[in-house]
């Protein structure tokens, strides 16, 4: 009998994992779910990294080796990042080949320090996509206003993305339109468009628990207000991916991608981050069953992952209700509360956590560099 993860790929969704680390590495855990079918991809960011290195000692002998070669805290970084992608891609490439390049991708983000600077962003994407030199390496480059821009070049220097941060269904038109420029930029040269990848990374708990919080005041105000804001709660999430896959069928099905499919080029598949339940008020799975559909990927942290294969109901439910989907829309400008705002507000928020994130990381490793010089 098969268990829920395994389930999702019958349904169009491929279930990643949010989360790399030496342990699962070492440990031969990362093998054991690619092995057991409960992951075909896995994903990474600053923050991720920070959480890895800084609260263990799994990467100590490795830090000290390049301290005693003279590396700066930056390049230790680096070598460290890079060794736990370069390991976990070799893992994922059976899966890679066997669904022709659709699944088994590892995420690696950009620097976030330069997610406001086009040219340096797509710089650094060419730098890591060479270092790295796997075909189911994905780079991620956060959806900002800059960030499109690095999109569509890194797209059209045949770099698999992964697009990471999108709040707005504005911007993710904006970042599907990125994708398929790219693509149209590598035909007018003459280029190959098979096996390139991107996916589009929407982040939804974080939309609910910043909603939820403005949804809170209206408690004590007006009871009619009140109630609406009561029933809004926990809604916006689901509701702007759903509003965000029905966008992505029209984008995909037009007439301009048909000509780049005939050519070899893929869908820019939808991918649901950030669906753990951060409010402990919601079920573990809350924010995987509504969903699920075809050509989706959803990355789960390994808590959310194990829940949804214990007790995950594995249906196509992405669909479902999506007049229920605009309601909210329209229900929440009528409380007066702006989506475009608080949308804005994550974008900017995401971004300076994993710059806070990658600092943090930066200067934990420069005082074990320290200690380590000492200890030699």
């Amino acid at each position: 009998m098969i268990h829920p993860l395994q389930a999702l790929a019958s349904l169009g969704q491929s279930p990643w994992l949010d989360n790399i680390e030496r342990r699962l590495l070492n440990t031969g855990e990362l093998a054991r779910l690619i092995q057991q079918e409960e992951i075909r991809g896995v994903t990474s960011n600053p923050s991720i990294f920070h959480n890895a290195i800084a609260r263990s000692s799994d990467y100590d002998d490795l830090l000290s080796t390049l301290t005693a070669d003279g590396c700066s805290p930056e390049e230790i970084y680096d070598h460290l990042v890079l060794r736990d992608i370069c390991e976990a891609a070799d893992l994922f490439l059976p899966i890679y080949e066997l669904t022709q390049s659709e699944d088994g991708y590892v995420s690696l983000e950009v620097n976030p320090l330069l997610a406001q600077d086009s040219d340096s962003t797509l710089q650094e994407a060419q730098r890591l996509w060479n270092k790295v030199n796997r075909p189911n390496l994905m780079i991620k480059i956060p959806a900002t206003r800059e960030g499109l821009t690095a999109i569509r070049g890194a797209i059209a220097k045949g770099i698999n993305v992964n697009v990471t941060l999108i709040f707005s269904l504005k911007r993710y038109l904006e970042v599907m339109d990125a994708y398929l420029i790219g693509l149209e930029d590598r035909l007018e040269k003459g280029q190959t468009i098979l096996e390139i990848s991107s996916v589009a990374s929407f982040f939804i708990s974080r939309l609910d628990t910043k909603a939820d919080k403005l949804l809170a005041t209206f408690a004590h105000g007006d009871s009619a207000k009140a109630a609406l804001a009561v029933s809004l709660s926990g809604k916006l999430a689901i509701a702007n991916a759903k509003m965000a896959y029905q966008q992505f069928k029209q984008v995909f099905s037009s007439e301009r991608f048909k000509f780049l499919e005939s050519h070899g080029g893929r869908v820019q598949r939808p991918l649901w981050a950030s669906t753990s339940a951060k409010n402990p008020a919601y079920p573990d799975t809350y924010y995987v069953e509504p969903l699920i559909g075809p050509h989706t990927v959803n990355t789960m942290p390994p808590v959310t992952l194990a829940a949804f294969k214990d007790h995950g109901v594995a249906k196509v439910t992405v669909e479902d209700d999506v007049p229920g989907a605009q309601m909210v829309f329209s229900d929440l400008d009528a409380l007066g509360i702006s989506i475009a705002n608080l949308t804005q507000e994550l974008e900017n928020e995401g971004v300076s956590s994993f710059v806070d994130s990658y600092q943090a990381l930066i200067k934990t490793i420069e005082q074990r560099r320290l200690v380590a010089l000492q200890q030699g």
